[in-house]
């Protein structure tokens, strides 16, 4: 048996979710596929997949040797493909992408096109999600995360840093005044961001004469959404903490206001994360080249930290 041609079946099985699905993208007889995938499971031991008539899903031992494969089948096409690369002139291969929902959304997949045409080569793979998950265990090349790194067995490389703004309706401004001072946040109903990992609100940080209080605020309302919290604050349901170049249209157009202008938000690190050694494949080193000067076009993502 060849392992890495089982390993690659038994990766598109799971990855189509199904014998026949993956037999077609691979060009095999069905029932080769069922053929690898018992002698796979006879060579491990363990049962990796568990299927019915409707259903086809991983065993835990399945999962476990899932995520082990991609790594390895990963090491193997990094490798390959800097070679290749260097006689083709152009990276090739599969890179898994992670990007922050709202962020991802407004910043990023407006200019992927542009990456996509340099690079038509590279099968890009962008997952979109606000919950921090290991990059290891998803199989993800790299993942653009805002705010502190947590992870110290992942590389981070800075992009920049994200402004934020204190804003509100005018709506709401008219019913409860402006606030003149971050201390008087206590009187105002805010629109809270809570972690969709701890359930906790975020604290709300400010810049005063040249060092960072924070304090906690009363919600009128909580999301673990920056969509939604823009949503809310438009509403005029309070005052809300937003990312500045997600809420740019709103200012310009007056529908939002800035207060506490004088003391401003912390801004928020910008980083690419990725596993240590993963910069030597030439897809992840063209794409984190390609964000950090797509980024730095932005100046609300360059502030100063």
């Amino acid at each position: 048996m060849d392992r890495l041609k089982a390993m690659q079946t038994f990766v598109r099985i799971v990855e189509a979710n199904s014998f026949t699905k993956a037999a077609e993208t691979l060009d095999l007889p069905r029932a080769a596929l069922t053929a690898t995938i018992k002698k796979l499971e006879a060579f491990l031991g363990t049962q990796l997949l568990q299927r019915t008539t409707r259903r086809l899903s991983l065993t835990p031992d399945g999962a476990d040797y899932y995520r082990k494969c991609q790594q390895i089948l990963q090491a193997v096409e990094d490798a390959e493909s800097i070679y290749r690369s260097q006689g083709a002139g152009q990276p090739r291969g599969k890179l898994r992408v992670e990007l922050p929902g709202t962020f991802g959304r407004n910043v990023v997949l407006p200019h992927i096109g542009d990456f996509c045409r340099a690079y038509p080569d590279i099968d890009l793979v962008v997952s979109l999600s606000d919950r921090v998950r290991d990059l290891t265990e998803e199989g993800a090349d790299c993942a653009l995360r805002v705010g502190a790194l947590q992870d110290s067995a992942m590389i981070g490389r800075p992009l920049g840093s994200m402004r934020f703004v204190t804003c509100a309706a005018p709506a709401y401004l008219q019913q409860h005044g402006v606030p003149q001072a971050w201390t008087e946040l206590r009187e105002h109903r805010c629109v809270a961001h809570f972690s969709g990992r701890t359930g906790r609100p975020f604290d709300w940080d400010f810049i005063v004469d040249g060092s960072v209080v924070t304090t906690e605020v009363r919600s009128a309302i909580a999301v673990n959404d920056a969509e939604a919290s823009a949503s809310c604050a438009l509403q005029g349901l309070g005052l809300a903490q937003l990312a500045r170049y997600q809420v740019r249209p709103h200012l310009a157009s007056g529908a939002l206001v800035e207060v506490l202008a004088s003391t401003p938000p912390t801004p928020m690190p910008l980083s690419l994360l990725y596993p240590q050694g993963r910069m030597s494949s030439p897809r992840l080193r063209v794409f984190a080249d390609w964000l950090a000067q797509l980024l730095r076009r932005d100046a609300d993502l360059q502030a100063k930290l």
